[in-house]
């Protein structure tokens, strides 16, 4: 398992699904950082699961330990530990899955790369369990960035064939990302919204799941982050947000609907505003050459259907040697964009911090 990451600040997390916790090591976090506490708390509670029937009844608060690296409110510049205990596993639940592979998940890719010896229980070190101590680091990251005014947001755009409008690519209010962030369905359209959680809860009632888009925008950020080729601000989004688990597709600005247009139609043509040199349009999502070029970043992210159903499904049984049928029991997410909302803004929050540092090693 490669569980470290991270150019200046690194960041590791370890544990499994149904091990006795799970948690994340930061190493090289700058002393004297201002950590709220209660700010990190409402993160964690974005994603804790079994809050309402749109997601999984298993229980977790998502309470974290601090073990070392803080202290009397700030940061000491050692490595920070946190601990997050799970307290509500059903590993019965998991035992036949010791032989019978679930369609859609990583058991048997899985099964293969760690040569059976890799903790099947929920998903083990695949599940999306491990995302909580993502999204503490994300709420480090947060509050640092907004030090230099740096704001983050994210909403749901899409649920199966459902989606509301977009944010603007030339940016939008930051009420209106905290308002977003502070609902338990992170929608700008509380109608269209309602209309999705009404498409989730059928796919529930019909044993099913559905997937969606989370969109996201990172406002205020300077132009000048980012470097060609391997650290292009696309290549680090990218392997940060194809960390986590479901995520199958990342598009920046237009994205694809850019192929079907020409250059006169896509370029980002600049002026000078108060002093600043901004485009007139924002087709390529605040980002040109790896690097951000002053505009709002903006970005989709395709979250899958979660391929935990309980309807009956092919597979086959490793033990025989032989195709057979499973049908899943346990506790599943119908679907997982919505609790995926504050797990992207995460790792976009660390990746973006990550890449700032790095950027200011060379002013001068």
């Amino acid at each position: 398992m490669s569980g470290f990451c991270g150019l200046n600040i690194k960041l590791g997390i370890y544990g499994e699904s149904h091990g006795k916790s799970i948690g994340i090591l930061l190493d090289g976090l700058p002393p004297g950082l201002a950590l709220d506490l209660e700010k990190i708390t409402l993160e964690m509670g974005r994603r804790a699961p079994g809050k309402n029937i749109l997601s999984t009844a298993r229980k977790e608060t998502d309470a974290f330990e601090i073990q070392s690296g803080f202290f009397n409110g700030y940061t000491t510049g050692t490595p920070l530990c946190a601990v997050i205990k799970n307290s509500d596993q059903h590993s019965k639940d998991y035992s036949i899955l010791a032989d019978k592979m679930r369609p859609g998940h990583a058991d048997y890719a899985g099964y293969v790369r760690y040569q059976g010896f890799n903790d099947y229980r929920g998903g083990g070190q695949f599940s999306g369990r491990l995302t909580a101590p993502l999204v503490f680091a994300g709420a480090i990251a947060k509050q640092a960035l907004a030090q230099y005014g740096i704001v983050i947001g994210a909403h749901i755009l899409s649920i199966a064939d459902l989606q509301e409008a977009g944010f603007s690519p030339m940016g939008v209010a930051d009420d209106l990302l905290a308002d977003i962030a502070a609902k338990s369905f992170p929608v700008a359209d509380d109608v269209i919204g309602q209309k999705m959680q009404e498409r989730i809860v059928a796919a529930k009632a019909e044993l099913n799941s559905v997937g969606g888009v989370i969109e996201t925008i990172v406002q205020h950020m300077p132009a000048g982050i980012g470097a060609p080729y391997f650290d292009s601000l696309e290549s680090r989004l990218s392997q940060a947000l194809f960390s986590v688990p479901a995520v199958k597709a990342v598009e920046f600005g237009d994205g694809f609907a850019l192929t079907a247009k020409t250059g006169a139609e896509t370029n980002d043509e600049l002026h000078y505003v108060d002093g600043r040199v901004v485009g007139y349009t924002n087709h390529n999502g605040g980002i040109t050459g790896g690097i951000t070029n002053g505009m709002p970043v903006l970005f989709r992210v395709g979250i899958k259907p979660t391929p935990s159903i309980s309807r009956e499904q092919r597979t086959v049984s490793l033990k025989e040697k032989q195709d057979t049928t499973l049908t899943i029991v346990g506790r599943h997410d119908p679907c997982i964009v919505q609790r995926a909302v504050p797990v992207i803004e995460a790792v976009t929050a660390w990746t973006m911090w990550d890449l700032l540092i790095e950027a200011k090693k060379w002013e001068r």
